[in-house]
C-alpha cells in the first residue's frame, strides 16, 4: 500500500494559495518575496522528489503546473514519475505534462492500494482538504512560513469531522523563520 503525503508551503494562519506567484491571488509569490531564501529550509523538497513514487494533483494545480514543471530542470525527477490528476471535469490531459485522470476519491483510494513509492500531493488545496476529510492522507510535509496572509485557500477544510490525531515525526526551524513540520496521521 502506498503512503499518501500532502506537501505544502503554508502561512502560519493556514493559507497555501499561490506560494509561487500564480495569478489571481493578492499575496501571490509570498514564499519568494516576503521571506529571505535559506537553502537549508528546502532540503525536504529535494528529499520528496527523490522518494516520491508518483504525483497526485487537483485540476487547478495541474493546469498551473503542466505548462511549467515539464520544462524545469529542478523538477527533472518529477517529470519521470507517473502523474495523476483528480478531476470530474477535465476531459483530456495536457500533452506538455501527461497525466492519468482519476474521477473520484474512490479511485485515489484504489491507487493507494497499489504497490509503489509514496503518492505526493503538491499544491491542490481543494484536493488535499478532500483527501484529508476522506481519511486518505497518511502524512503531511509542511514548510510553515512566518507570515499571516489572511484570506486565501487553506490547507485544511472547515468541515465538521472527528478529531484527526497527528504525530510530529520531524521538525526544524530555520534562520529565516520557516519551520519544517512533518506529521504522520495516527490511525
Amino acid at each position: 500500500m502506498r503512503t499518501l503525503i500532502v506537501t505544502a508551503f503554508v502561512s502560519l494562519d493556514g493559507v497555501m494559495e499561490a506560494p509561487g506567484g500564480e495569478a489571481g491571488y493578492r499575496n501571490a509569490g509570498w514564499t519568494f518575496k516576503d521571506v529571505p531564501f535559506d537553502e537549508a529550509a528546502y532540503e525536504l523538497k529535494g528529499r520528496e522528489q527523490e522518494e516520491a513514487g508518483a504525483l497526485l494533483v487537483g485540476r487547478t494545480s495541474y493546469a498551473a503546473f503542466a505548462p511549467v514543471w515539464g520544462q524545469m530542470a529542478e523538477f527533472a525527477r518529477y517529470n519521470t514519475l507517473p502523474r495523476y490528476v483528480v478531476s470530474t471535469t477535465l476531459t483530456t490531459d495536457d500533452e506538455r505534462w501527461p497525466a492519468t485522470i482519476l474521477r473520484s476519491l474512490d479511485e485515489v483510494g484504489e491507487l493507494k492500494q497499489t504497490d509503489g513509492g509514496p503518492l505526493l500531493v503538491h499544491g491542490s488545496a481543494t484536493l488535499g482538504a478532500s483527501l484529508a476529510d476522506a481519511g486518505l492522507v497518511d502524512r503531511y510535509h509542511l514548510l510553515v512560513f512566518p507570515l499571516l496572509l489572511g484570506a486565501g485557500k487553506r490547507l485544511f477544510s472547515d468541515s465538521d469531522h472527528d478529531t484527526t490525531k497527528l504525530a510530529l515525526v520531524e521538525h526544524e526551524a530555520y534562520a529565516n523563520g520557516i519551520q519544517k513540520q512533518v506529521f504522520d496521521v495516527v490511525r
